[in-house]
């Protein structure tokens, strides 16, 4: 039971160490990508819709992670890339929507901080039982 505390407690540390990193990276990558967003729309750059996304992200793709790793733990290293590539969709198609390719990088760039967080903060469980 013990073991059990002290291990929820070092994953909600991880993972809430992983959101906070996450969100100043997502910051620094909106602030470039709006300044290089030249004339565009600038979507999904402002802190009001990318922070509230960058918990969502972690949240879902710790749900993810730990329902995959119960089951197939090997998966993971197809799933995480797969998903990742699936989270890149709708941002490709912000640019038929007057989105620059400043925007949708910087968007891709902040997908990519968020997966990176969720894998770093819960790679070590993977390890452990290994």
């Amino acid at each position: 039971m013990i073991t059990e505390t002290i291990h929820t407690s070092s994953r909600a540390l991880r993972l809430g160490l992983a959101t906070l990193a996450a969100a100043v990276a997502n910051t620094v990558i909106a602030l470039i990508a709006a300044r290089l967003d030249d004339g565009g729309v600038a979507m999904g750059l402002s802190p009001a819709i990318y922070l509230p996304a960058t918990v969502v992200g972690i949240v879902a793709g710790t749900l993810g992670w730990t329902l995959i790793a119960r089951r197939a733990p090997k998966a993971l290293r197809v799933v995480v890339p797969a998903a990742l590539a699936l989270t890149w969709i709708p941002d490709v198609l912000l640019l038929t929507l007057g989105a620059t390719i400043a925007n949708v990088v910087g968007l891709m760039l902040m997908h990519l901080v968020v997966a990176t967080a969720v894998v770093t903060a819960l790679r070590t469980e993977i390890q452990a039982r290994a």
